[in-house]
């Protein structure tokens, strides 16, 4: 069963495709029949994977019109190169003047804030002149070249922080010229959390939304509880897989996730502000959140920690649920997502960290 959400005014989104109406044994291998509801949807230059489970028809048509502009709203404005909102409050916090800024984006700013400063500055979307420097701030260049040594220096060496900014009610302001904001990375996440909320407040309580290496899912699936998958490092083929019930969220960074290759060497978008350099000491990290968007700016800032500081990066950030997959090839975990997680390799290197100092707990060949 195929329908459109859209009212027929000849002004379809681009981000709604449409839902089909399907059995859930038929999907998920269960006995019962309780109706799951797929859709997706085409936003952020990806595919969004909606799941709906035990709803009507008519609820589906609701959420699926309340998803789609969801997305479509924050991909719109706050998506840079877009010449939507964002574009404008970049263009006015290099001013260092004070302006009336768009309602939406005070409590976006004040989660990057807090998220910043647990993160020790390493979770910091201030840094949109470094991102576009190496042309990952919007769209890329059709032929990205890494950037030079003189350029990159001088763009750390003006430490913009979103500490440097200043929130007043409506009113934002900048103290450093040279912080661009830069919210590609987090946008995703925030519109899935709002999309959620959404659904839980049109009576919703078994749904999942996912796009890339990001998801929510709140109950569970005809029964079951959500079983996600966690890919490869290298991208292809499947790590562990990990069962998510109640409220909870996933989110996975991966340096295969945006990125070019230049002269044989990849250079991935996760950019170390201290060195204005793809964090290179990491090749994943997934962390388990209550929030995505906590969950980005947590595995942002673990993947540039690297190895040896991640787990105390985790725990200043409250973070229970972590795997993490070095340059090595060796894997490292909290305690708690080891207790919970099944790997469905068994040659790696396992790392269990506690109390932010690592031990070993089982040692395999690499991956």
């Amino acid at each position: 069963m195929l329908f459109s959400s859209w009212p027929s005014n000849g002004s379809m989104p681009r981000v709604w495709l449409g839902v089909m109406l399907l059995a859930a044994c038929a999907i998920g291998g269960c006995q019962d029949k309780t109706p799951v509801i797929l859709a997706q949807l085409d936003a952020f230059g990806g595919q969004v994977d909606v799941s709906l489970v035990g709803v009507s028809e008519e609820q589906a048509q609701q959420a699926s019109a309340i998803i789609a502009q969801d997305f479509a709203f924050l991909e719109r404005d706050w998506t840079p190169g877009s010449f939507g909102q964002l574009d404008r409050v970049n263009r006015l916090l290099a001013t260092g003047e004070s302006f009336v800024a768009p309602p939406s984006l005070r409590p976006l700013l004040e989660q990057c804030k807090h998220y910043e400063r647990l993160s020790a500055g390493l979770f910091n979307p201030g840094i949109g002149k470094l991102m576009a420097l190496w042309g990952f701030h919007g769209d890329p260049p059709a032929k990205p070249v890494p950037p030079s040594a003189q350029a990159i220096a001088a763009r750390v060496s003006a430490k913009p922080s979103l500490a440097q900014l200043e929130i007043q009610g409506l009113q934002l302001r900048s103290t450093n010229p040279q912080l661009m904001l830069d919210l590609g990375a987090i946008a995703p996440s925030y519109a899935i959390d709002l999309a959620m909320e959404h659904l839980m407040d049109l009576g919703v309580r078994n749904a999942m939304i996912q796009t890339g290496g990001e998801l929510r899912a709140i109950g569970d699936r005809s029964g079951q509880p959500w079983r996600i998958p966690i890919r490869r490092p290298s991208g292809s083929g499947v790590f562990a897989i990990l069962s998510i019930r109640g409220d909870e969220s996933m989110v996975t960074r991966a340096a295969y996730d945006r990125n070019f290759i230049f002269e044989g060497k990849l250079y991935h978008a996760i950019i170390d502000p201290r060195t204005g350099r793809p964090a290179d000491q990491v090749r994943s990290v997934t962390v388990v959140r209550d929030s995505v968007f906590a969950g980005a700016a947590t595995a942002t800032a673990l993947f540039v920690a690297g190895p040896e500081r991640w787990a105390a990066i985790a725990q200043q950030m409250d973070a229970r649920y972590v795997v993490l997959v070095d340059a090595a090839g060796r894997v490292h975990m909290t305690q708690a997502m080891a207790d919970r997680i099944e790997l469905v390799d068994s040659d790696e290197e396992i790392l269990i960290a506690k109390d932010a100092v690592a031990r070993l707990a089982a040692t395999r060949s690499g991956l």
